[in-house]
């Protein structure tokens, strides 16, 4: 967490502030430095109280006067704190989180992911290409894939789809990496490790299968075989 924080002060560290962030439309890289650490302020409130029930980022103070934006140095200061207060504290002390594991190791892990997407964002912002190193975007494919059934505004939006039963299928090109993803009722999705073969099938470097799941990377640069249309739909309604 703590390096990934770091490129992403480095990365707003002298620049222009008010900088569009392609991937968040009408946000600047002054907002999304505001609210990775607004995020990660809230974080360490909620393992800090043991909190159980849901509370918005935005009860949570973050030290910041109304219409203030963030800067690099907050954010590393708030990103301390929480790196602080998630060591301090037992990893199966039970919290609230909006997935289904309510324990405060499920917070280290998805600000972790959390940091690596928004750090991508500014990358892109700055005309860098970003990477994802290929330990990293395997863990956040699957994270991503495990608390999507958890996010009702995306299952919603899969239902509207009416593709029960339909397949996208991922396999990394440079990594031991293969998932099928199956539409399910509800816009519930399920997924499976391994070769198969999907209705849809993108084959990429695990970096970008990541960025893509994310609506970072377009399919138009991957390896694209079947239900394209289908791969594009679901990927517009998956959207976070």
């Amino acid at each position: 967490m703590e390096l990934e924080t770091a490129r992403l002060a480095e990365l707003a560290t002298g620049a222009d502030p008010g900088t569009p962030v392609p991937p968040c439309p009408g946000w600047t890289l002054a907002d999304l430095i505001t609210h990775v650490g607004s995020l990660h302020r809230w974080v360490a409130h909620i393992v800090e109280t043991r909190r159980q029930e849901p509370i918005w980022p935005r009860q949570v103070p973050n030290g910041l006067a109304e219409g203030q934006r963030g800067d690099p140095a907050w954010l590393v200061a708030g990103a301390r704190e929480l790196v602080a207060t998630l060591r301090a504290t037992d990893p199966d002390t039970p919290v609230w989180t909006w997935g289904d594991d309510r324990r405060a190791s499920w917070w280290a892990r998805r600000m972790v992911l959390e940091l690596v997407v928004h750090r991508c964002d500014a990358e892109l912002a700055a005309r860098v290409e970003p990477v994802v190193a290929a330990p990293v975007a395997i863990d956040g494919i699957e994270e991503l894939l495990d608390f999507l059934p958890h996010a009702s505004w995306v299952t919603k939006q899969l239902a509207e789809l009416g593709a029960e039963g339909a397949t996208i299928h991922l396999h990394a090109g440079d990594a031991d990496g293969e998932w099928t993803l199956t539409q399910g009722p509800a816009g519930l999705i399920t997924w499976a490790r391994g070769h198969a073969k999907g209705d849809v099938a993108v084959q990429a470097p695990v970096s970008d299968l990541l960025l893509m799941l994310y609506g970072r990377r377009s399919p138009d640069t991957l390896t694209v075989h079947g239900d394209r249309a289908f791969l594009d739909r679901w990927l517009t309604a998956a959207s976070l």
